[in-house]
C-alpha cells in the first residue's frame, strides 16, 4: 500500500458503488480526495462522499473553466464514471480536456473490464465505446493508465449468475476448460488507488482476483457444499451469438449500460478467451490479499 499523506487525487465518480469504495481506499492511504460531482448530484449522495472522508467539488461539467479549476493541482484524476456514449465520451471527455487544461499530469479512464484492446470491434458495445474514449486519450498530452480486471466476481452469484445451486451446475458456453478472469470490487479499487499514486504506472495494468474455469468453479463448489456439482454447457459460442443477436432485436431501447445482452456479450468475449488478461500485474504493489472465487461462492452455501 502507497503512502498517499499530502498528496491530493481527483476522483469523478465517487458516488457510485466502485467509486465510494475507491474513494474509501485513498482515504485509507492518507490522500486528500477531491470528489468531483455533478452539481445536479442528489443531496444524500453528496452527504455520503463527505461522510467518506472526501473532499466534494460539485461542478457543472458543460462549464469548461469551472471544471478545469476543480482540478488545478491534482496529480492524477481519476474516472469510475459508468454509462453509455453520454458518459464513457461525452461527460468523461469533458473531464479529460479539463484535466489537459488544469495540467494535471496523469488521467485513469473508467475502463475496468476485460482486455478490450484484444477483442473485436462491434461484438461488445461497451467496450466499443472504451476503445472509441482510448483513441481519443491517447492523443491527448496527458500520461494514462487503463485497469483491466475481468469481470466483477459478484457476476458469479449476482444478476447474471452463472453459478446454479438448484442445478448443481456451473453455467458455461463454449469450453469448460477456459481460464477466466474474475476480481472483487474491493480489490479493484484497492489496487487502483495504488495506481493512482504511481507516477510510473505504465499505460495498461492487468489484474485478477482469481482466474478459473468453469470447471474448477464446479471443483470449487462441490467441495464447499459437500453435493456433486458439475459445468453444464448452454452451448457453444455461435449459439450465444445468435441469442444476443435475438435478445438485443427483442429488448426495448434503453439507457441502461448493463441490458440483459450487453451482459451476454461480456460473457462471449470471456469464454471465446479473447478478453483473457495476460500478463498479470497483480504483485506490482505488493497487494498479496486478493479475493478468490471460493471466497466469493462461500456465502452462497
Amino acid at each position: 500500500m502507497n503512502d498517499g499523506t499530502g498528496r491530493t487525487i481527483a476522483l469523478a465518480g465517487a458516488t457510485g458503488d466502485l467509486g465510494g469504495r475507491l474513494l474509501s481506499a485513498l482515504i485509507r492511504r492518507g490522500v486528500e480526495v477531491r470528489a468531483v460531482v455533478r452539481s445536479t448530484t442528489p443531496a444524500a449522495s453528496q452527504d455520503a462522499v463527505r461522510a467518506g472522508g472526501g473532499t466534494l467539488v460539485p461542478v457543472d461539467f458543460a462549464d469548461e473553466a469551472a471544471l478545469t479549476a476543480a482540478l488545478a493541482g491534482v496529480e492524477c484524476v481519476v474516472s469510475v464514471l459508468n454509462g453509455l456514449e453520454p458518459v464513457i465520451l461525452d461527460l468523461q471527455g469533458r473531464l479529460l480536456d479539463a484535466a489537459v487544461a488544469a495540467g494535471v499530469p496523469r488521467f485513469i479512464p473508467s475502463d475496468f473490464s476485460l482486455d478490450f484492446t484484444k477483442t473485436r470491434p462491434g461484438d461488445n458495445r461497451n467496450m466499443d465505446l472504451r476503445r472509441r474514449f482510448m483513441a481519443r486519450v491517447d492523443t491527448a498530452p496527458i500520461r494514462a493508465t487503463s485497469i483491466f480486471n475481468g469481470a466483477f466476481a459478484d457476476l458469479l452469484i449476482g444478476e447474471a449468475p452463472i453459478v446454479l445451486p438448484r442445478f448443481l451446475r456451473i453455467l458455461y458456453w463454449g469450453d469448460a476448460d477456459q481460464p477466466l478472469d474474475f476480481t472483487t470490487k474491493d480489490d479493484v479499487a484497492d489496487y487502483t488507488a495504488d495506481v493512482a499514486l504511481d507516477a510510473d504506472a505504465p499505460r495498461f495494468l492487468r489484474i485478477a482476483g482469481d482466474v478459473v474455469s468453469p470447471r474448477d468453479l464446479a471443483t470449487s463448489m462441490t467441495r464447499l457444499d459437500g453435493r456433486r456439482w458439475k459445468p453444464f454447457r448452454a452451448g457453444g459460442l455461435g449459439r450465444l451469438s445468435a441469442l444476443i443477436r435475438i435478445a438485443r432485436t427483442l429488448s426495448p431501447k434503453t439507457d441502461a449500460p448493463f441490458s440483459a445482452w450487453q451482459g451476454m456479450q461480456y460473457v462471449r468475449d470471456m469464454s471465446s478467451g479473447r478478453g483473457k488478461l495476460s500478463p498479470l500485474d497483480n504483485g506490482r504493489y505488493g497487494k498479496t490479499d486478493w479475493t478468490r472465487a471460493e471466497a466469493v461462492l462461500a456465502p452462497t452455501i
